[in-house]
């Protein structure tokens, strides 16, 4: 059984209003031994472009249709009336619709549009009261001033919230914005990481293919495998850029802490690197998915810089250790500064702080300098709820 909401009750409501206003306009002019149909006509077509469901909705119905026919109908109800002096009775549901139509007009019109429809409007729901002069009288002043305040009313909240709508278009596109270039960061990580990897080992094939050929399988492996990662993050990070459904997230080419153990064992070259990954058991898979993707890009942009600027490392260290409610996550090298590759793969040296920006905007603080004695350290800690 299908409950209903208090939305669909509120819609039922407002309609069921509507109905009867339209209706009570057609008795009131038909029980004095008017003409009924052309009042008839006007409020029919503004139920229609009120009323009409937006799923069976025709395409040339735009909101600039829905709003100024109806309000044209009744202005040329009105210039009829006063042109041949005739009379007619005051009723309630021609001016409600005209000010839904005006409510419409202001805040889904497209820019020109919302101005002509809702001054279409609001003017033919004033001209409305002039139709009724006979009968309000002296009185119609008042009334003038009462339908100015109404049509006031009505367009400034209409106004309100197309602001409010605008503004969250505005937030929403923002939002995307920033994802897109954080995955476009993600992107540069990735290859970049992959790209210098296979640089390097490339050199050192070339080196060995003259004096221990024997030896370049494992290399060539590494080199197609460095590869064919590349190509998969590309691949998945074009998917998430192509697509702006929720579900782009999830194929978001980011890491976590599992994944630092494959990225270390992974970035070792046969007889030159060593890397050891040191975690701390109380380093669990439970920390924040930000937390753990920040981690992920340190120990990436730490190796790829040994890459870059520390070719002659042998040893490389990787800690993930818990202190108390923050997590340590360190990469150090004993290099010298020496590196076999061309200055146009080295970078530009603003992955750091991009990095640092990163770490901070986490509540954590990195730091990248020289070790005592050889070597290089990146350390970053973040702040992590205590478990």
């Amino acid at each position: 059984m299908r409950t209903v909401s208090g939305r669909g009750c509120a819609r039922g409501f407002v309609v069921g209003v509507l109905l009867a206003a339209a209706a009570a306009d057609v008795l009131i002019t038909s029980a004095e031994g008017h003409s009924a149909w052309p009042v008839a006509l006007v409020v029919l077509a503004g139920l229609a472009a009120v009323l009409w469901p937006v799923a069976r909705r025709p395409r040339w119905l735009t909101p600039q249709v829905r709003t100024g026919a109806p309000a044209l109908a009744s202005a040329a109800y009105t210039g009829g009336v006063l042109l041949v002096r005739g009379e007619a009775l005051f009723g309630p549901g021609e001016a409600v619709i005209l000010l839904c139509l005006l409510f419409i007009a202001v805040r889904h019109c497209p820019h020109p549009w919302a101005l002509v429809c809702g001054a279409l409007d609001g003017g033919a729901l004033l001209a409305l009261l002039l139709r009724y002069y006979r009968e309000l009288g002296s009185s119609t002043p008042g009334f003038m001033a009462i339908g100015l305040v109404l049509v006031g009313g009505v367009a400034g909240l209409a106004g309100y919230l197309r602001t409010l709508d605008y503004r969250r278009t505005v937030a929403v596109g923002e939002t995307r914005r920033a994802e897109r270039l954080a995955i476009a960061a993600d992107l540069h990580d990735f290859v970049a990481h992959h790209v210098t990897g296979i640089l390097v080992q490339t050199q050192m094939a070339r080196m060995m293919a003259s004096s221990r050929p024997d030896e370049l399988d494992p290399v060539l492996a590494g080199i197609e495998r460095a590869a064919t990662e590349a190509l998969a993050s590309m691949r998945r990070t074009v998917g998430v850029l192509r697509d702006s459904g929720v579900e782009s997230a999830d194929r978001r080419p980011v890491g976590d802490l599992a994944a630092i153990a494959d990225l270390t064992g992974g970035f070792a070259s046969p007889g030159a690197q060593r890397v050891t990954l040191h975690r701390d058991p109380a380093v669990t898979d439970d920390l924040p998915h930000e937390v753990q993707a920040a981690a992920f890009r340190v120990v990436q942009e730490a190796l790829t810089n040994v890459r870059r600027h520390a070719g002659d490392a042998t040893e490389i260290t990787v800690r993930l250790r818990r202190e108390g409610d923050r997590l340590v996550v360190s990469v150090a090298d004993d290099g010298r500064g020496c590196s076999r590759l061309p200055d146009a793969a080295r970078g530009g040296g603003f992955g750091l702080v991009g990095l640092k920006e990163r770490v901070t905007a986490l509540g954590g603080d990195m730091h990248a300098g020289p070790r005592d004695g050889d070597g290089w350290e990146v350390r970053a800690v973040f702040p992590v709820a205590k478990s």
